[in-house]
């Protein structure tokens, strides 16, 4: 029986440029949404965007392994569990909660995991490295 490698975290830079794609697009949609307007005069609209982020980034990385943000830097989540498989749409739920709470993902351990990924049994790799194995 052979050992499954262990493909490595990715990058900080990657992941914090996915998720600025992701704000980005998310706030786009808002306003698509709502109106430029809106946008400007809604106390909640920043909510709003949160909302869509949540509901984006958890049913994209179910369903294509990564967020828009993920899927363009070239990254996914998958299980930690040596299979790197796809993570169910609970987990990536549970996994997304814990990142609009912010400091889940700045807490973290020496391989790059933070709580979220802990949480949720998954791990945020690229794509090149998924390659390998």
């Amino acid at each position: 029986m052979t050992e499954t490698p262990s493909v490595g975290t990715a990058s900080w830079g990657r992941r914090i440029l996915a998720l600025v794609v992701d704000w980005f697009a998310c706030t786009l949609v808002v306003v698509a949404l709502i109106g430029p307007r809106g946008w400007s005069d809604d106390p909640l609209s920043g909510f709003y965007v949160l909302g869509v982020f949540v509901a984006e980034s958890a049913l994209f990385t179910a369903v294509a392994g990564g967020s828009f943000g993920q899927l363009a830097t070239r990254i996914r989540v998958v299980r930690d569990d040596g299979s790197y498989g796809p993570v169910s749409l609970l987990r990536c739920v549970l996994r997304q909660l814990l990142v609009a709470l912010v400091v889940p993902p700045l807490v973290f351990r020496p391989d790059g995991r933070g709580l979220h990924d802990m949480a949720a049994g998954s791990r945020t790799v690229r794509v090149e490295d998924l390659r390998t194995i």
